[in-house]
């Protein structure tokens, strides 16, 4: 089957050269209010066969969503495949339970309508699913779109930012092909590229000074950027926006789920023809992509029979044409100003540490393939690993003790990366991140804030964005808590002993000693009560019909006011 998947990359990668196709700009929109369907389509990648894929508002992939820093935006996001799906806001500053991670489950043929203002600066976010067990799936299959927000600060620069013309959206992936040309999840043998949803895509530049917005969308795979004909550019922006000035670089690597405005200059250019490209070939050995990951009996299966790894490769062809009727001609010499979190004023350090766990206990992890956890743990829906305070500043060192490399990513905030394997960081990494890329047997040190949003008993996401490990279960959990408020405890399942969970038609709850007398409520993550029962002299278990309510996540409170405790149920038909 490796050997199948192979010969079928092999020539989807050689007919490119003689096959290019036009590069599909996402449509957009903008305004305060959208509507997003997430639903089934199909596309034809290969001649002659019908490809199933899923898609927001089209077959595959997503509107980009132009919106303004400040602007109080409803999303509308209706489910309309056979299976459940959540919608995550990658890089957004929101509410734990605006945020779109594994709790906010959006059942079949069900909306979840998030409301939120715009807090972060200008700058290139995403959105994809982010569902336990089922994130590199649903992307995989075409479920991710960009955001890209203004502010009165980046308004005011020259840039180009006529979205399609001279502002263009990549959102750079490789998929894996089974036989039949169908879309394979979970397999080492990713060697179709894809921009946009668009496979061997050409795109015609004019020539003055172009904003290339990059996504790595992908599941596993690393990139090295760089142009055919060696020319330099300027990188304006990080995962939360501008830089302070542009730096000139001829090589970018991004991580999956790390995003990079760059400004390229085609001026002089007219009649030329340039490709992006992936310098594969100079990135270090350890990370997705590069020539070589693990080692001895610690290696991925199947690696090594994937061409691209260790290759230079063409992600976009670029045929360069006449300037248009209003270029920019000129790189900015400044952006916005950026002033980092001061790291000595932090409170709190703490080590999350990359390792692997046994399946079984006579198994012997792999250091290249896992399976992968943080801590020495595997990510548990009824398990908070992390509490913090709200306006608290903080520390947090990633140490890898495995032998490929993880992209971190945090929800919720933005972070300052302030050590790489010891030293300073690159000039690429300087800036506002949500996402790092962490070597084999290395370390990286970040400080970050927790603002604006607390809630004790709805958590947030931090995880590896290698989809594939992040299902497994390289994920935890964290809350921010305002210990002004202290009605509720965090959340405790030892309180309540609640089964089946995820429920489907009935809920049965035992409350422990300390839950006391009175009622039990169940509120939704908008903090909404659906539903109450007495428990005063209940027999056991108190049984609770949940038929009729949505698919999604809820807590179970207790409403003895001296003792009051939250724990998590999930409703899923």
């Amino acid at each position: 089957m490796k050997y199948l998947f192979f010969v079928l990359g092999y020539f989807a990668v050689i007919a490119g050269g003689n096959a290019q196709n036009a590069l599909i700009i996402p449509p957009s929109i903008s305004g305060t209010s959208f509507q997003l369907n997430v639903q089934n389509g199909t596309k034809v990648f290969y001649t002659g066969t019908s490809t199933p894929t899923y898609g927001i508002n089209g077959p595959i992939l997503a509107p980009t969503l132009i919106v303004n820093k400040g602007d109080s935006i409803t999303l509308a996001v209706h489910n309309g495949l056979t299976v459940p799906t959540t919608m995550h806001w990658h890089g957004l500053h929101v509410a734990a339970y605006n945020d779109g991670g594994p709790g906010q489950i959006i059942g079949i043929n069900a909306t979840w309508s998030p409301s939120f203002v715009l807090r972060n600066n200008a700058g290139t976010y995403w959105y994809h699913p982010h569902g336990a067990g089922q994130t590199d799936p649903q992307v995989s299959k075409g479920l991710a779109g960009m955001i890209i927000i203004h502010d009165s600060a980046e308004m005011q620069l020259n840039l180009p930012r006529t979205y399609g013309v001279d502002d263009i959206p990549l959102i750079v992936q490789t998929k894996a092909f089974d036989v039949l040309q169908q879309i394979a999840i979970s397999t080492e043998m990713d060697t179709a590229i894809f921009v946009n949803g668009t496979l061997h895509p050409t795109f015609q530049a004019p020539a003055q000074v172009i904003r290339f917005r990059l996504l790595n969308g992908s599941s596993m795979r690393s990139y090295n950027f760089g142009f055919s004909n060696n020319q330099s550019f300027y990188q304006i922006a990080t995962d939360g926006g501008l830089k302070d000035t542009p730096v000139l670089l001829n090589r970018l690597r991004l991580s999956p789920g790390e995003r990079a405005e760059i400004l390229v200059d085609f001026q002089g250019m007219n009649g030329q023809n340039v490709d992006l490209i992936s310098y594969a070939s100079e990135m270090m050995n350890g990370i997705y992509g590069a020539a070589m990951v693990g080692m001895q009996e610690d290696t991925i299966d199947g690696y090594s029979q994937n061409f691209l790894n260790g290759a230079d490769f063409t992600i976009l062809n670029i045929n360069i044409i006449p300037i248009n009727a209003s270029p920019v001609t000129s790189i900015p010499s400044s952006l916005t100003p950026y002033t980092p979190y001061n790291k000595d004023s932090s409170t709190v350090t703490r080590y999350i540490v990359f390792d692997t766990l046994r399946k079984l206990p006579l198994d012997r992890p792999n250091l290249a393939d896992g399976p992968f956890g943080i801590n020495n743990k595997s990510f548990s829906m009824d398990t908070i690993n992390i509490s913090t305070t709200i306006n608290s500043q903080e520390v947090w060192v990633l140490v890898n003790k495995t032998l490929v490399a993880h992209p971190f990513h945090i929800h919720d905030v933005q972070f300052n990366v302030i050590e790489q394997s010891g030293s300073s960081p690159s000039t690429s990494q300087v800036g506002w991140k949500d996402v790092v890329l962490v070597l084999p047997q290395d370390s990286v040190k970040f400080v970050t804030r927790f603002e604006t949003f607390a809630n004790a008993t709805v958590p947030y996401m931090y995880h590896c964005h290698l989809l594939h490990h992040e299902d497994d279960g390289m994920m935890g959990q964290f809350i921010v808590v305002d210990n002004t408020n202290t009605s509720i405890q965090p959340i405790s399942n030892n309180t309540f002993d609640i089964f089946p969970n995820p429920a489907n038609q009935q809920l049965k709850v035992i409350a422990g000693e300390s839950v006391g007398s009175g009622t039990i409520s169940l509120i939704d993550v908008s903090g909404r009560t659906v539903l109450t029962k007495n428990i005063a002299n209940n027999s056991y278990p108190i049984q609770i019909d949940v038929a009729s309510i949505t698919n999604g996540l809820y807590y179970l409170v207790n409403s003895d006011p001296q003792q009051k405790h939250a724990a998590k149920v999930i409703i899923q038909h």
